[in-house]
């Protein structure tokens, strides 16, 4: 976790796994305003992130984001920007996605819809809705090139998304939509990393690893504190270097 200073930090699908785990790292780590995100906060699933909001009151913001819902998305920026103020937002965490398990033969059109609804086209549309308070950020920091605490855009993703790697991978469950979504959200970090370099906004795709949570299952190789460590380790310590980058969390590069 050395070296990372982000004071402004959103964090999509934080109301379990990685969301969560992150939320409850980045309060370690003493990020000042930190904006968990997810589409019902006031849900059954959200209560240990209510909890986590209770318990740390003007650090930790509940907002109702629905990455799948461009309206809810716009909706959640004005919130977040009328609680900013001039300093901006240094952290976005592209984090909510979802994992329907099908193959090539089984997978539906609502499957692959609601897959790039969620995993694709919301993050895009997060990043636009959210790009008002980066730019901010990244102007206000009054420091040269590119880091975490400055502005930085990122999305998690896969090694399941690696064209190199995904014919020799071991699959521990179908995930076909939710690879080929992935692989598009490496190119959108590619589009982004490459259109926001004049603002200097960073923005890498990070692999948290084979975790245990919901979607990841009990066979996985890591928890979620080890992999959300060593995430935020790696975003830490990021620069122009790997801007438009993909990384795992340990901080190899991952062939596209």
């Amino acid at each position: 976790m050395a070296g990372l200073k982000a004071c402004n930090a959103l964090v999509t699908g934080a109301n379990r796994g990685l969301g969560l785990e992150m939320v409850k790292q980045l309060l370690e780590a003493c990020c000042s305003n930190i904006f968990a995100a997810c589409r019902d906060p006031d849900g059954p699933n959200s209560e240990a992130l209510r909890e986590l909001a209770k318990n740390h009151p003007g650090v930790v913001t509940l907002v109702q984001l629905d990455v799948a819902d461009p309206c809810s998305i716009k909706e959640s920026a004005k919130k977040v920007g009328s609680l900013l103020g001039k300093k901006g937002l240094n952290l976005l965490v592209n984090n909510a996605a979802v994992l329907p398990q099908k193959t090539m033969l089984t997978t539906t059109v609502e499957d692959m819809q609601n897959t790039f609804n969620t995993n694709v086209i919301g993050p895009l549309f997060v990043i636009r809705e959210y790009l008002p308070y980066l730019r901010t950020a990244a102007k206000a920091s009054g420091k040269p090139g590119m880091s975490c605490d400055k502005a930085a855009v990122i999305n998690i993703s896969t090694d399941s998304a690696s064209m190199s790697i995904m014919p020799v991978l071991e699959e521990p469950f179908p995930f076909f939509p939710y690879s080929i979504s992935k692989a598009g959200l490496n190119m959108l970090t590619i589009y982004t990393a490459r259109d926001l370099k004049a603002d200097e906004i960073l923005c890498i795709s990070l692999h948290p690893g084979w975790v245990k949570t919901d979607m990841g299952g009990d066979m996985a190789s890591i928890d979620a504190r080890e992999s959300v460590e060593g995430m935020l380790r790696v975003i830490g310590g990021l620069t122009e270097k790997q801007n438009g980058g993909f990384l795992d969390f340990t901080g190899e590069t991952i062939p596209w």
